[in-house]
């Protein structure tokens, strides 16, 4: 009962396989008269419009240069200086301290330890917050 049907598909496996090696690299990848080499060099700017490309970037970078002033050397430590990362001005500037007040308690007279030991009452401060917490750049403005 199963050769029935098995004989027909090993049939059309045959027929498929066969007609998939029958078309050619040509037909199927067509190219022009141009080779890799030669698309390559083209694009690289080793000939072709890739030489005009290369110039014309040449020459919009020389039209941007233009030689400092004196002015422009005098300003010039002034004006790096802003840019330039200190400690300061990274954490003090970009990424301000929150608020985080002080808690005063104040403690009992009590017995501690194994051996009752009596302990006076005392006042002890300490911060809301166990570690210090920082603000996102231009979340909080004002100082506190």
């Amino acid at each position: 009962m199963h050769s029935n049907w098995i004989k027909p598909l090993l049939l059309v496996l045959a027929a498929a396989v066969l007609t998939a090696c029958a078309t050619s690299k040509e037909k199927m990848l067509p190219h022009g008269d141009r080779t890799m080499q030669d698309i390559w060099h083209q694009e690289a700017g080793d000939g072709g419009s890739g030489q005009v490309a290369r110039r014309q970037l040449i020459d919009a970078r020389q039209s941007l240069r233009r030689p400092l002033t004196e002015t422009d050397i005098q300003a010039a430590p002034a004006e790096q200086m802003r840019y330039t990362r200190t400690a300061a001005n990274e954490i003090q500037r970009q990424f301000q301290r929150l608020p985080n007040p002080d808690l005063m308690m104040y403690v009992f007279p009590h017995l501690s330890g194994t051996d009752p030991v009596p302990v006076p009452g005392y006042t002890t401060v300490f911060p809301l917050y166990q570690r210090v917490q920082y603000a996102m750049p231009g979340e909080r403005v004002e100082d506190y």
